[in-house]
């Protein structure tokens, strides 16, 4: 049975270098019933545990097919990551979860998405790619706009050409191209995509992650394309900490970000006490 305070053992198998502080680890369970029992929607996340150091919330960001084992992306920014960062496969980790609610992929009223994703934003969006590709015929319209500082510091480079097979409309920016780099793509902030996107406010969802000043220049921008605040679902994943909603630090009025979130429709946050992304809309 699950126990949500209990950290499972599982392995480190394979470590991909993203950039030059992000890396995705694949992860499985030891016990072989964990991992036939483990399942998660795209946007929850789990609490990844270094024995003797901490543990820290952490997006998963691998297909949901995917039934043997699973990755989470992360950036190397506080003590539990640096120590996950000098281990090697064969490694043991804990790990609790799935938490949270997920993108609502399921109960869409509309099926054409646009996602809007900067920097290591993209990581929980892109279980949302993969299981639109997994169910690419209960989609319409899927466009994507990413955005990161440069063109080394985007995520998954050598997946762009399969999403764009599965008819998945791609748009890149960076903020800067350092000299001696070679990128032919936009240069300026994701909401500068804004210009040439073909998706429209009469007839798509929205998805979007990544710093929080971000979501709000593109909550604004949305707003004054005619979307409305119903369409628009956030990502608050920097606000999550226990998991289970007893050390409420990630708690917004009445609601806690690690169980009533960490996605949320923008429409939902206007109705809280706390101003969040800014107050976009207010």
């Amino acid at each position: 049975m699950f126990n949500p305070f209990k950290p499972e053992r599982a392995v480190i198998k394979e470590i991909i270098k993203e950039t030059a502080d992000t890396t995705t680890y694949t992860f499985s369970f030891l016990d072989n019933g964990v991992r036939q029992e483990f399942r998660f929607r795209p946007g929850q996340f789990n609490m990844l545990t270094i024995f003797g150091i901490g543990e820290a919330p952490i997006s998963i960001s691998s297909n949901p097919a995917d039934l043997e084992t699973f990755q989470h992306t992360v950036r190397h920014v506080g003590n539990v990551t640096n120590a996950l960062s000098k281990m090697q496969p064969g490694a043991m980790v804990g790990i609790r979860g799935p938490y949270g609610t997920g993108w609502p992929l399921d109960v869409l009223p509309i099926k054409n998405l646009l996602i809007v994703a900067g920097g290591i934003g993209l990581a929980p969006l892109r279980p949302v790619i993969q299981e639109v590709i997994n169910r690419r015929q209960e989609f319409g319209q899927v466009e994507v706009l990413y955005g990161a500082r440069t063109p080394a510091e985007l995520l998954y480079p050598a997946e762009y050409d399969t999403w764009r097979q599965a008819g998945i409309s791609l748009r890149l920016t960076v903020d800067a191209v350092p000299s001696g780099n070679t990128w032919e793509g936009q240069v300026g902030v994701v909401t500068d995509l804004f210009r040439y996107m073909s998706s429209r406010p009469e007839e798509t969802t929205v998805f979007t992650c990544g710093p929080e000043i971000m979501m709000s220049y593109v909550v604004k921008g949305l707003l004054a394309r005619g979307f409305r605040p119903e369409q628009i679902y956030v990502s608050l994943e920097r606000r999550m900490n226990c998991g289970v909603k007893k050390c409420g630090k990630c708690q917004i009025g009445p609601k806690f970000v690690c169980r009533d979130g960490p996605v949320f429709a923008y429409a939902e946050l206007l109705t809280l006490p706390e101003e969040v992304l800014g107050g976009a809309a207010r």
